[in-house]
């Protein structure tokens, strides 16, 4: 195992065989070996410096009807909320107190927001606060609908590809949602000029060793900015409820493939980690991870806001979010910083 880390290392990529039979046979001491170089990588790039976004879940509405996922459509169990655009610059300002200078706007794929919403409030945000990043996480749309969100000052875009194998993504999404659409859109953000991320869930149902290693290959092939992946965790009221959770270990194991891959990407530590785990997400940083993302949406609707169950931190103030990520973050010799964090090409 340890010639195929020395390869990824120096290489930056194996084949499909090579990931299978990395993925396959990990055993304790090789994962330490992967973490060594991973987290070495890491420091290299980044210094030990943890970037922090501040996520806005502002809808839980969906027309998408995932079957791993607590806001599907059918779910009539969901308290369902929107935020207006006064409650999102809210959380913004709230946000740019604290230090956060990188703005995520994550939801269901909700129709009520028009494009012409969506451009308001991002406008809104751009003029209010031009040295800051702004990030959407609002689905598949088209390329001319991705085009005017970049030109109202949208810089990023995050959306995980889920599955590269199309057979894997039929059994896990209902009809009418394709792998080939969701990468074709994954390459109209980067055609127009966004800071893409996207990324997969581990251990979800019917996933194969081969279907990891084909998502790796997949996210080499595309060469985004950001990846982020956490673990499977069923929600009670989908589908998949009692399917099994994913794994924290193969999870840490893929992070650290993944920085040796794109050793400057930015790869947040979730918060699907530290749902699974209590000291997940720091777990996630020592494997290769630099971001975390605190929530700032009001804590009226954090709880609402499930894709999965038992989901952590849905009771806690911004600030309380902010503070205690520093602490936990300084513990392990790593220090939060008040940066936009961009992505940074390879020299």
């Amino acid at each position: 195992m340890r010639s195929l880390v020395d390869k990824l290392h120096s290489e930056k990529v194996l084949s499909k065989e090579e990931l299978v039979t990395l993925l396959s046979c990990f055993e304790k001491e090789d994962a330490r070996y992967l973490f060594s170089k991973s987290r070495a990588v890491a420091d290299a790039f980044f210094d030990k410096k943890i970037f922090v976004r501040g996520l806005i879940e502002f809808t839980n509405f969906c027309k998408n009807d995932c079957y791993y996922c607590g806001i599907r459509k059918s779910n009539l169990n969901a308290e369902r909320y929107r935020l207006e655009k006064d409650d999102i610059l809210s959380c913004c300002e709230h946000g740019y107190e604290l230090g956060f200078r990188t703005f995520v706007l994550q939801g269901g794929e909700d129709l009520w927001y028009s494009d012409d919403k969506v451009i308001d409030i991002v406008s809104s945000i751009r003029n209010a606060y031009p040295d800051c990043a702004i990030t959407l996480s609002i689905g598949e749309k088209t390329y001319e609908q991705y085009l005017k969100f970049y030109n109202a000052g949208a810089n990023r875009y995050l959306l995980r590809h889920e599955t590269a194998n199309t057979e894997h993504y039929s059994k896990i999404h209902p009809l009418g949602l394709s792998a080939e659409n969701r990468q074709n859109c994954l390459f109209d953000l980067k055609k127009i000029g966004y800071q893409i991320g996207t990324g997969f869930m581990v251990g979800s149902p019917y996933q194969t060793v081969g279907n990891l290693a084909e998502d790796l290959l997949f996210i080499k092939e595309l060469d985004p900015q950001m990846v982020g992946i956490g673990p499977f965790i069923p929600h009670k009221d989908t589908p998949f409820a009692k399917f099994p959770s994913g794994k924290l270990e193969l999870t840490l194991i893929l992070i650290g493939i993944l920085r040796l891959m794109l050793p400057n990407a930015l790869i947040p530590s979730t918060t699907a980690l530290g749902t699974i785990h209590p000291k997940g997400r720091e777990m996630g940083i020592l494997a290769g991870s630099n971001v975390v993302m605190p929530n700032l949406s009001p804590i009226g609707v954090r709880k609402k806001y499930t894709l999965y169950d038992n989901k952590i931190c849905t009771g806690e103030e911004a600030a309380e979010c902010r503070f205690c990520l520093q602490n936990r973050m300084k513990k392990i010799g790593c220090e939060i910083v008040v940066d936009r964090g961009d992505f940074r090409p390879m020299k």
